[in-house]
């Protein structure tokens, strides 16, 4: 059965008859078109030659018109030149244009890098952050606790035994000697609400002329906040020599005298507001004047503006 060619399927395979090759079956593909609304799907009818490579596709510029035209229709819009030209591209192994590969530059480890330095920064940032509020806290909590002071006042001292007797020092001086025996009575009051504290002492004295004629100390112990406590301190001095302070008793003696002291001496408080980081101490000095008579044994008691403290 004859088919009838038209002109342009002619053109189309013009280029091939030279060679005598033998001819290659011509199908038919109907394609959509802008006609094919219209219902008429004979007019997008035409003949399309089986091509066996991809160097006989009508991209391959060495065709006719024909394939030159659908060539650069299909292709012109992807493997288009930078320079705007629709040839010049180059071929693969099987024929098909090869388009640039955009190669990145540069390293992702300086990513990394800039990512672990942020980390550490912020981590040391944190860490400062951390430190400075917990600074701030305590000082906080030091100043509120500053004004807490423990109270310190000195009830009485008894006396229960005074003798001024002859003898010598430890060098073999001849001197008066001075035996003293007897206890202090203190009342300690902590005022701070949310803290105790641990209460010690300095070696409380018993001044004759400046001479420590007999000694004593508060041993330490930790008083529970807002608490009130009676501490007993023993003082004693055995043959102290006075060497000539104490010349004009000695004719008084044995008939009984009235001899001046001092009662002198520190009080330590320590108080733990956060464990050991936060530690508020006050010292508190006490000093008594008094006059013991070496025939009483009567507490002497003493009143609010008998002794100083500071």
């Amino acid at each position: 059965m004859l088919h009838t060619k038209s002109e342009s399927d002619i053109t189309s395979l013009a280029p091939s008859s030279p060679s005598r090759s033998p001819k290659r079956p011509v199908y038919f593909v109907q394609s959509p078109s802008r006609d094919s609304h219209d219902g008429d799907k004979s007019s997008s009818m035409q003949a399309t030659p089986n091509f066996r490579s991809p160097m006989e596709s009508p991209s391959h510029p060495s065709f006719g018109r024909h394939s030159r035209n659908s060539s650069s229709s299909r292709f012109s819009g992807i493997f288009r030149s930078s320079s705007g030209r629709k040839g010049g591209q180059k071929r693969n192994d099987k024929g098909w244009p090869e388009c640039n590969v955009i190669v990145e530059e540069g390293k992702y480890d300086e990513y990394d890098e800039d990512k672990g330095f942020t980390r550490r920064f912020q981590a040391l940032m944190a860490f400062l952050g951390f430190v400075i509020l917990f600074t701030v806290f305590c000082l906080i909590i030091w100043g509120a606790a500053r004004p807490f002071k423990a109270e310190v006042i000195a009830k009485s001292l008894t006396v229960n035994n005074i003798y001024i007797g002859e003898g010598t020092d430890f060098s073999g001086v001849p001197s008066k000697m001075l035996t003293v025996n007897g206890s202090l009575r203190l009342s300690v009051y902590n005022p701070a609400t949310f803290f105790g504290i641990h209460v010690s002492s300095t070696p409380v004295n018993l001044l004759y002329s400046e001479i420590p004629v007999a000694t004593g100390q508060v041993k330490k112990y930790f008083q529970p906040r807002k608490s009130r406590r009676t501490v007993v301190v023993y003082l004693e001095g055995t043959k102290v020599p006075l060497y000539g302070a104490g010349s004009s008793y000695a004719a008084m003696s044995n008939n009984g005298v009235e001899i001046p002291f001092t009662l002198q001496f520190d009080i330590r408080s320590q108080g733990e507001v956060v464990g050991k980081l936060v530690r508020i101490t006050h010292i508190r000095t006490v000093s008594c004047p008094l006059v013991i008579d070496s025939t009483s044994t009567k507490p002497i008691k003493f009143k609010k503006d008998s002794c100083t403290y500071r």
